[in-house]
C-alpha cells in the first residue's frame, strides 16, 4: 500500500513563485488516501484519553468528524464569525494580511473535558492557537492536537509548544 504522502498533490509556484502548495483534496479523492489519513489520526490518539474532538471549518470538519465517529466521541465545530446560531465565544487571530475571527458555541465544551483538536494542516499555527484559547476559556483541557500535514518551515509548532502536537506528514519547507 502507498504512504499518505503519495496521495498529496504538490503544486509548484502556487499561490506565488517559490511556494509549493500541498493539496489535501487529492487525499480526499482517493478512498485509500482518506483511509490512511483517518487511520493515521486515530493511531496518534490510541493512547490518549479524551472526551471531545474539536475541528475548525472546513477541513477540520472533514478529518475530525470521522475520527470522532470512529472513537465514539462528540464533535465540536469551530466556525468563522456569524455562522453559529447560538450564543458563542470568539477569538481574533492574525492572518498574513489582516485578522480573522472564529467562534465556538458557549456551551460546546464543559469544564474539565479533555479535548483533541484536529485539522488538515499546520502552517503558522495561528488558527489552532486561537482555538486552544477558546477551549481553555470554557474550562476544557487540550490533550492533543493532530494534523494531517505540517509545513515545518513556517514554525507553527512554536505557537503551540505547550501542547502535544503531532502530524502524519511533515514538509520541511513553506
Amino acid at each position: 500500500m502507498k504512504k499518505l504522502e503519495d496521495y498529496v498533490r504538490s503544486i509548484p509556484d502556487f499561490p506565488e513563485p517559490g511556494i509549493i502548495f500541498r493539496d489535501v483534496t487529492s487525499i480526499l479523492q482517493d478512498a485509500d488516501g482518506l483511509s490512511l489519513a483517518i487511520d493515521g489520526i486515530l493511531d496518534m490518539l490510541k493512547d490518549v484519553e479524551y472526551d471531545v474532538v474539536v475541528g475548525p471549518e472546513s477541513r477540520g470538519f472533514i478529518f475530525g468528524v470521522p475520527v470522532a465517529y470512529a472513537a465514539h466521541k462528540s464533535f465540536v465545530p469551530v466556525r468563522k464569525k456569524g455562522k453559529l446560531p447560538c450564543e458563542t465565544i470568539e477569538a481574533e487571530y492574525d492572518l498574513e494580511y489582516g485578522t480573522a475571527v472564529i467562534e465556538m458555541h458557549k456551551d460546546a465544551i464543559k469544564p474539565g473535558q479533555k479535548v483533541v483538536i484536529i485539522d488538515d494542516l499546520i502552517a503558522t499555527g495561528g488558527t489552532i492557537e486561537a482555538i486552544t484559547g477558546l477551549v481553555e476559556q470554557l474550562g476544557g483541557e487540550v490533550v492533543k492536537i493532530c494534523f494531517v500535514m505540517e509545513l515545518a518551515g513556517l514554525n507553527g509548532r512554536e505557537k503551540l509548544k505547550k501542547y502535544d502536537v503531532d502530524s502524519i506528514i511533515t514538509y520541511e519547507g513553506k
